[in-house]
């Protein structure tokens, strides 16, 4: 298959999967008991009821999901009943504040995680056993519990703010909420696939031929050991750039998790809809570029997800 084919084929799959996403958050948002008007502080049954009616809330579902979907064709997501603004606007602008932090956190992650799993794959010692213990333990952890911890040393300490997007300083607990799970499991996957690779006859041919250990690892060991790893990068930032749904409500970060939150509670169907989607497009992006990546790195792959002999 060749790779503009294979491009078609996967972008068609993702534009597949953020329509699945987005269609059953809304359906799911319409099935929910209450909606928008109800969710309103004034509870007089005839305002509620004419709010209702005024919004096309007390249509059936099947008719209001058709008219969302009709207009989806166009990429016109609806109006958000309580902002009042073009959902789609809204989404941009909280997803670009989720882009910072995702990116942020991503850069992190992988600036620690890979060399350390590098170290932990491929030496043994007290050194590569302390990175394994404390990979292990970022694993273990929930993003929410991590969120929690860090908000409570940096309320306790006053050295950084503990909520909102302001400067710099604003960026390192969400970071670090985010970035070190996410080192955890890159150095989980780089340790195997390197310690892998050492294994190979090209390495060992290496060794055999005096070879220093270092050179053996960064020349040979690590180039091979690139292809399982883009595997899953590429899943694992469009997680990150999906929106942290815990770290962004614990820490008040603007970005799709919170908008998400304020859209649930207050039943808005579109930019419930619209944020799914935005997580979803993401989400399929980063798989996207995972696939072609690990099938332009490693030269055995062929692009329909079989291998040659």
């Amino acid at each position: 298959m060749s790779l503009i084919r294979f491009l078609a084929w996967r972008t068609a799959g993702a534009l597949a999967l953020v329509f699945a996403v987005a269609s059953g958050a809304m359906l799911l948002a319409q099935l929910a008991p209450g909606d928008f008007a109800t969710s309103q502080r004034e509870m007089d049954p005839e305002f509620v009821k004419a709010e209702r009616h005024r919004l096309g809330l007390d249509q059936p579902v099947g008719v209001r999901y058709a008219r969302w979907a009709g207009r989806l064709l166009t990429l016109d997501f609806g109006d958000s009943l309580q902002y009042q603004q073009p959902v789609g606007a809204l989404v941009r602008e909280r997803a670009a504040n989720t882009a910072v932090l995702a990116a942020t956190a991503l850069v992190v992650a992988t600036v620690v995680g890979i060399p350390c799993g590098i170290v932990t794959g491929s030496r043994r010692g007290a050194l590569a056993a302390i990175l394994r213990a404390g990979s292990l333990v970022l694993l273990s952890v929930p993003p929410l519990i991590g969120s929690l911890v860090l908000l409570t040393m940096a309320a306790a300490t006053g050295w950084l703010p503990v909520s909102g997007m302001g400067g710099p300083r604003h960026l390192v607990v969400p970071t670090m909420a985010l970035a070190f799970p996410v080192a955890a499991t890159l150095e989980r996957l780089q340790a195997q696939s390197i310690a892998e690779a050492l294994q190979r006859p090209s390495a060992l041919a290496a060794r055999a031929r005096g070879v220093p250990a270092w050179r053996v690892v960064w020349r040979h060991a690590w180039r091979q050991s690139l292809g399982p790893l883009l595997g899953l990068y590429g899943v694992i930032a469009g997680s990150l750039f999906s929106g942290s749904f815990a770290v962004e409500v614990v820490t008040s970060w603007p970005g799709l998790g919170e908008l998400m939150r304020q859209a649930l509670l207050m039943r808005d169907t579109d930019l419930v809809a619209g944020c799914a989607a935005a997580g979803a497009a993401f989400l399929a992006a980063g798989v996207l570029a995972s696939d072609v990546a690990h099938a332009l790195c490693d030269p055995r792959i062929v692009l329909d997800g079989t291998t040659r002999a």
